[in-house]
């Protein structure tokens, strides 16, 4: 049984914050001093770093489960399948869904089950749950359904990415300017094939001895400042040095044991927290091979304009290459694709697909 990916929808928010919307932002250090550069010199710098020019917020009347619904329903549509068809409803996010003006989570009743009332599914053996995962959540949920699928006891999942982390970003944190909302979702077939199409392998681990706290909830970098909330905050040179000198080898290690040339991958798609953080880490990729130049196309690169939306980056920028709205990419049949991602936990994976 061979399982592949036969529909993709997404979502991004309208609306769109440029990097100067945060020139009147007070920045504070870990030690809640007030960092003395300027806000023009903050935000240069950190544009050089990450790449990021502009990043999408959900609409004020939107929570997590309005727009990974959208995302399903293209999903569904691109797909072309019976909604009720459905085996599996499989949502990967982490913050559940949050009110406009307010830090508190609302899980009850999952995400998956929210979406599967606004998709107006009537089958209760389509199943729905909810994975928290980190930034590999997306991956982790679709290497899930891959085992599901594969016991030849269910034929379709959904499986979304969605993410809402401005309303968990810290105003006076730097690294606020990287958050981002967002939802990708895929259709995931069974089908039988004497071919070696669709997904060929994968792998995941989970470093929590030395770096469970490397991403964390804490309060505001401003003394004071809001009171009794809690918001996203992270070690980057900690993250950074963990996922350059973990995510290539986990890469080359499946590549390895399919027998597959690095040269045959077509497409690096790599979750995008930073920008200089994900070519430092596919020059890894080739560097193991004793390559030093990285064929330009190979790593596709939206950062610049959506941000880090966690969860949703992946299934987003999947959609965009499948329905040809990312400039100088696209999939063609036989192509070798690698999935990657590195995020809170310190969780990893890594998938190995080739295109129908």
């Amino acid at each position: 049984m061979k399982t592949i990916i036969i529909g993709s929808g997404s979502y991004l928010p309208k609306n769109i914050v440029k990097n100067e919307d945060f020139l009147k932002n007070e920045f504070y250090d870990t030690s809640g001093n007030k960092i003395p550069k300027t806000n023009d010199e903050i935000i240069k710098k950190f544009e050089e770093i990450t790449g990021i020019k502009e990043r999408r917020y959900m609409e004020d009347e939107y929570k997590s489960s309005n727009i990974a619904s959208i995302a399903a329903q293209r999903a569904i549509e691109s797909a072309g399948i019976d909604k009720e068809k459905l085996d599996y409803i499989i949502v990967a996010h982490n913050f559940g869904d949050l009110q406009n003006g307010t830090r508190v989570p609302d899980l009850v009743p999952a995400l998956s089950s929210r979406v599967k009332y606004h998709l107006g599914i009537e089958n209760p053996y389509c199943v729905s749950y909810d994975i928290l995962f980190g930034c590999p959540g997306w991956l982790q949920a679709t290497i899930q359904a891959d085992y599901f699928l594969k016991s030849g006891r269910s034929k379709y999942a959904l499986v979304i990415g969605v993410e809402n982390l401005s309303r968990v970003s810290d105003p006076h944190d730097i690294d606020s300017m990287i958050y981002s909302d967002g939802a990708g979702a895929v259709i995931i077939k069974a089908e039988k094939s004497d071919k070696e199409i669709g997904i060929i392998d994968h792998i995941s681990r989970s470093d929590t001895k030395n770096y469970a706290w490397m991403l964390k909830m804490d309060k505001s970098y401003k003394e004071g400042a809001y009171e009794g909330d809690l918001f996203l905050k992270m070690n980057g040179r900690r993250i950074y040095e963990y996922a350059v000198n973990t995510v290539p080898g986990e890469i080359k290690k499946v590549l390895d044991r399919n027998n597959i040339d690095i040269h045959q991958v077509k497409k690096v798609l790599l979750h995008q927290a930073n920008e200089k953080m994900d070519i430092a880490m596919i020059q890894r990729v080739f560097k193991l091979y004793g390559i030093k130049e990285v064929p330009k196309d190979v790593m596709p690169m939206i950062i610049a304009k959506t941000g880090n939306n966690s969860v949703a980056t992946l299934p987003i920028m999947y959609d965009m290459i499948n329905k040809g709205e990312l400039e100088g990419h696209k999939f063609n049949s036989g192509d070798y694709i690698v999935f990657a991602s590195v995020g809170a936990g310190l969780n990893v994976n890594v998938l190995l697909y080739q295109v129908p």
